[in-house]
């Protein structure tokens, strides 16, 4: 039932009378797509950036982490004129998965160009704000129109200039509309600046694990109130701990089990049955980082996983770093041409480098107090997203009106 006062848009949802509800087309002077150039107008030394998916990002600029591309002038003149892009204007990728890259150009290049994975929106100012719009193709509201017209094939999800410019549009009055962006652009600053935060303490703690898994920097002893002496012991991780595989296969898990199932995968599997109930650390067998991870309680293991238990002159948080820290061991010891693997061996055989116990105790609760601010900053993070999240739902639907007084 639509509520007084409101309009039903098909697809969308409800939105006040006195909003207009145009299609992309009827709001942007300009909506298509690039092309992809011969190999030899790729260049380095251009002014004019080469724009790809992977150089969109999802928070509504550029990604400045991924390599960029840029184009000679007579190819961004001529092949690719009918791409051209500029500062302000709104690219979005029609290729995926995932969809719903968001980008709005910056002054940094006074032109762009993009590849035919990119769709440009250019708005008309005298009818929609293009920070306002940014929002709106941002929302789940217009994502969720779009995803459900994308063509699904081949493990590609695409969609056509021609659904991009049907997309029903949400357009309150222009002082509304710039009232809405600017309240979400503070949003948006928070989640950056936690991002940064984010970023600042993982580098921090990378240096931190580069000085004292290495035994550069000796922390101090609390028994003592000095800085730990002596060499550390060389060994062999197969000296120091009991390595095995487990026997389940991942059609033995499911989402919602007692006990927690490790396989290769990133996502957090359940199983029904424990196989261990021990401290460890835990490492695929196959795969591409060999990133371990740390568990203490009763778990279930996949065939080709494997668990490192039964420390001995070893504190077992210490080991998760430090083989994280040297997993270019496994790196390098890795079989296999397609699906890299580890056996047995190679892990029975890893160097390992430690401290004393004490030391070891002392190194992990540092490394563990890094981890927990990332935790922290990252649960922030998480919360400012879907806070945002459910205030775009409520501004970009009317539900919610902002005061034009201030």
């Amino acid at each position: 039932m639509v509520p007084n006062g409101f309009q039903h848009v098909t697809g969308l949802g409800n939105f006040p009378l006195d909003w207009l509800v145009a299609s992309a087309d009827e709001v942007t002077e300009k909506i298509t797509k690039g092309t992809t150039p011969p190999k030899s107008e790729i260049v380095e030394d251009s002014n004019i950036p080469f724009l790809r998916v992977n150089n969109l990002g999802f928070h509504g600029s550029l990604n400045s982490k991924s390599e960029m591309l840029f184009v000679t002038e007579n190819s961004h003149h001529g092949f690719l004129s009918r791409s051209v892009a500029y500062p302000n204007d709104i690219l979005m990728n029609i290729v995926g998965p995932p969809l719903g890259k968001i980008a709005m150009l910056d002054n940094q290049y006074p032109e762009y160009n993009m590849n035919q994975a990119v769709l440009i929106y250019r708005c008309k100012p005298q009818q929609i704000d293009n920070r306002y719009f940014l929002s709106f193709l941002q929302s789940e509201l217009a994502q969720q129109w779009l995803q459900s017209r994308s063509k699904k094939t081949s493990g590609q999800q695409n969609l056509t200039i021609q659904i991009c410019k049907e997309l029903p549009t949400p357009v309150p009055p222009i002082p509304e509309q710039r009232k809405i962006a600017q309240i979400l652009s503070t949003w948006d600053r928070g989640i950056a600046t936690t991002e940064k935060l984010i970023d600042a303490s993982k580098q921090q703690k990378k240096a931190l694990m580069q000085q004292l898994l290495t035994g550069k920097k000796r922390l101090v002893d609390p028994e003592t109130g000095k800085a730990f002496e002596g060499d550390w012991e060389e060994v062999l991780l197969g000296e120091i701990s009991q390595i095995t595989t487990g026997n389940s296969n991942r059609e033995d898990s499911s989402l919602d089990a007692e006990y927690t199932f490790f396989d290769r995968s990133e996502d957090i599997r359940r199983s029904s049955r424990y196989l261990f109930d021990s401290e460890a650390v835990i490492v695929a067998g196959e795969g591409q980082d060999f990133v371990p991870k740390h568990f203490k309680g009763k778990f279930d293991l996949h065939q080709r996983t494997y668990a490192i238990m039964n420390f001995e002159k070893s504190v077992g948080k210490f080991l998760y770093y430090y083989i994280g820290f040297t997993r270019y061991y496994f790196l390098s010891q890795a079989v296999g041409s397609t699906v890299k693997s580890l056996r047995l061996p190679m892990f029975q055989k890893m160097p390992i480098k430690h401290p004393t116990i004490d030391e070891q105790q002392k190194i992990a609760s540092v490394l563990t107090a890094a981890d927990k601010d990332i935790e922290l900053l990252e649960a922030k993070l998480a919360h400012l997203k879907q806070e945002k999240k459910a205030l775009m739902q409520q501004l970009l639907t009317g539900k919610r009106r902002v005061s034009l007084s201030s």
